[in-house]
């Protein structure tokens, strides 16, 4: 087994950016190495609890995808080797598995979501105003519901420590620009509906997804970050799907569902997790993974 990586410590490169869970170094002008560590987080807080070798699957999963959809929109994997960066062994062996080097991008600041299912902030938000990003839901919902249509819902992008806030398409577009928030939203569905189709054969539910979009020093819309993984998805057992309860996953629900039955309300200090959750949630992580790339 891999060793934990909680944070990367690589002193030949400027670290320039420390995420939730991705720490981000600059290689030069137009290139950044990111390092998928084991960090977790849940309600936008990170937990002081690692989960052995999530930073690996992370990644692997993410460039499973990234490949898989290529053609439909460029992607933020440089050409750049490894080999070519000025690394010790020691480094290399620290960040060995769990990285990508990646074009510098301009992220924007707006996470793109797309719900097939009722849960999470969407349930939330449908409980308090019986909508979700101004998008009006039928009466009688519950948790779980399968939605009439795909819906695109998105968020704000906080900074480390504050919440992701549910926005309407028209905020997005006031935010960014309408033409750009129009050719994410359609590219956004375009893959959540590929990927659904590829994942419902090995009989798994994929109820929403998060994306990420940088542009580049050219202007292209860059798709980024990570993609379609344990982290930025709900994956539910199809076989074990059931209306109106938390379905059995292939991701970090599991330990959401955790910190709210022992009532952790989202303040500080973050709990740690027993070791019994965190096994069983690397092992959801890792059949994911298994699925995917076997």
């Amino acid at each position: 087994m891999k060793n934990i990586l909680h944070t990367s410590n690589l002193t030949s490169l400027k670290k320039i950016y420390q995420g939730k869970v991705r720490d981000v170094y600059e290689i030069d002008n137009e290139n950044i190495l990111i390092v998928a560590t084991d960090r977790v987080s849940v309600f936008d807080v990170i937990l002081p609890t690692p989960i052995p070798n999530k930073g690996i699957i992370l990644n692997q999963v993410s460039n499973f995808w990234f490949k898989k959809f290529e053609n439909l929109i460029e992607n933020h994997t440089s050409p750049l080797n490894i080999d070519n960066i000025n690394l010790t062994n020691e480094e290399f062996n620290e960040i060995e598995g769990r990285f990508i080097i990646a074009k510098k991008l301009k992220a924007l600041p707006v996470e793109s979501i797309v719900r097939s299912y009722l849960i999470g902030s969407g349930y939330s938000d449908y409980l308090s105003k019986g909508s979700i990003c101004d998008i009006n839901l039928p009466e009688n919902l519950k948790m779980a519901s399968k939605l009439p249509d795909l819906i695109y819902t998105p968020s704000s992008k906080a900074e480390i420590g504050d919440h992701d806030i549910n926005i309407s398409f028209k905020d997005m577009a006031d935010k960014i620009g309408l033409d750009i928030s129009n050719k994410i939203k359609d590219i956004s569905i375009k893959i959540f509906n590929l990927a659904d189709k590829h994942l419902i054969k090995k009989n798994i539910i994929l109820a929403d997804t998060k994306f990420e979009f940088g542009l580049s020093k050219e202007g292209n819309l860059v798709l980024m970050d990570e993609l379609l993984t344990s982290d930025s998805s709900r994956f539910w057992i199809l076989d074990s799907y059931q209306e109106g309860i938390s379905p059995p996953s292939l991701d970090k629900q599991f330990i959401r569902d955790y910190v709210k039955s022992i009532s952790w309300n989202d303040s500080m200090p973050p709990p740690e997790l027993p070791k019994d959750i965190v096994e069983r949630t690397s092992e959801k992580y890792e059949s994911l993974k298994k699925i995917l790339t076997d």
